[in-house]
């Protein structure tokens, strides 16, 4: 089988539209949530969000394609233009990858949803001849996917995973198999999400699922008693991993080394984590490589979605995987700065993992004041810490009872 390594990561998030922003926002707790602007909320209970701020598509895309694409799939291409480039990988005629060998695992939990959101009211006003020609290829949750292999000419294999806020990390996870096993040198992975609209947070808010918080300060705040539904977020987090061989023959600049993948399913209820988190655990204990690290050195991007029944059911399910280790482990939820990024969640949390690793430096969970007792492990509280890290982990789940875990080492030859 083959070793994986990333060599490219491209990030489009609510607090920085490249990785190197991001992360800057990330360890210096940077806050990215505030009243909603994409629409007007002045009828709605719940105002606040994580948007994307000052996003140009004309940065990356041509005209054409800009009028041709949804909000999630602009921020796909654009996290995919950033971690292509940081990759140096090719797939032109000459170039340094065989396009049949390189692949894309693009995901979205929802897709274009502000599109179907626009289409359906164009036909509402004016009749089905109002409806646009472009608004099945703008909306439809592969067309990313598809839209990112057409400008890399990546012609292996390209799926779009839709595992709810789970999506990312499983599109991820499965790039690393597909490599591992040999079913493409290098992919394209990761998720992108833009839902930010009102029939979205109206559906998200009367199932009692988001924050109604006027307080941007105390609307995200993961793992604290005060805690009272998540705050939506959008963007994308995309990776390029490629296999240990190839990367090595062209030279290429190795971020870090995949280790582990790991996914389950609660089979529980369809919104509500199992509480037991024993699926969880199995999850986070199949990603885990055969050797672990001490507990001290090891990273743990939560979900952590700032809601009651999430925050203590991934508490109980990392004392199931970790023992009495779990204690030692750095913990944190950068949901506290981003929000919830839905389908592109996991793609954005597994570039925080990894920076987390390289630099060795555990980024923060903000706006954490008062703990709960439910959740006593150590969640990096409101400052962020330096420490060594040798194994970093990221965890998602997701609505249906999704469970993806994957697991980051320094790569070392």
């Amino acid at each position: 089988m083959n070793r994986v390594v990333i060599t490219g990561m491209g990030a489009v998030t609510p607090i920085g539209n490249s990785v190197s922003a991001y992360w800057d926002a990330l360890k210096n707790g940077v806050c990215g949530i505030d009243t909603i602007t994409l629409f007007d909320v002045s009828e709605s209970k719940f105002t606040l969000a994580a948007e994307v701020k000052d996003f140009d598509p004309a940065a990356v895309l041509d005209k054409n394609t800009a009028r041709r694409t949804d909000r999630y799939t602009q921020f796909a291409l654009a996290a995919a233009e950033e971690a292509v480039k940081m990759s140096g990988l090719d797939a032109a005629e000459g170039g340094n990858i065989d396009a049949e060998a390189f692949g894309v695992y693009m995901g979205s939990g929802i897709g274009g949803f502000s599109t179907l959101c626009a289409e359906h009211e164009a036909m509402l006003n004016g009749g089905t001849r109002k409806v646009s020609s472009l608004f099945i290829p703008k909306m439809i949750s592969n067309i990313a996917a598809g839209n990112v292999a057409i400008k890399y000419n990546a012609k292996g294999p390209n799926m779009a995973h839709a595992t709810a806020c789970a999506t990312a990390s499983t599109a991820i996870g499965e790039a690393y198999r597909a490599i591992l096993h040999g079913y493409a040198t290098a992919m394209i992975c990761g998720g992108a999400e833009a839902s930010i609209n009102q029939l979205a947070v109206a559906g998200f808010g009367n199932m009692s699922a988001l924050s109604a918080a006027t307080d941007k300060n105390a609307a995200s705040i993961p793992f604290d008693s005060r805690r009272n539904g998540f705050v939506m977020g959008e963007g994308a987090g995309v990776l390029v991993l490629e296999s240990l061989e190839h990367a090595k023959a062209r030279g290429a600049n190795i971020i870090a080394e995949v280790v582990g993948y790991g996914a389950t399913c609660d089979a529980h209820h369809v919104t509500a984590p199992d509480p037991e988190g024993a699926q969880v655990a199995r999850a986070i204990r199949l990603a885990l490589p055969e050797t672990v690290p001490a507990p001290e050195t090891i990273y743990l991007n939560a979900h952590g979605t700032s809601t009651p029944l999430n925050d203590k059911t991934e508490t109980a399910a990392f004392k199931r995987a970790f023992g009495e280790d779990a204690k030692k482990i750095h913990i944190s939820s950068t949901k506290s700065m981003t929000g919830h990024m839905l389908g592109a969640a996991g793609g954005a949390e597994a570039i925080a993992a990894v920076l987390a690793l390289t630099n060795d430096l555990i980024p923060p969970t903000i706006h954490y004041e008062s703990p709960d007792p439910e959740c006593d492990l150590d969640y990096t509280p409101n400052t962020a810490c330096a420490t060594e890290v040798k194994l970093a982990l990221s965890t998602n789940l997701g609505f249906g009872g999704h469970n993806a875990c994957l697991a980051f080492a320094k790569y070392t030859d």
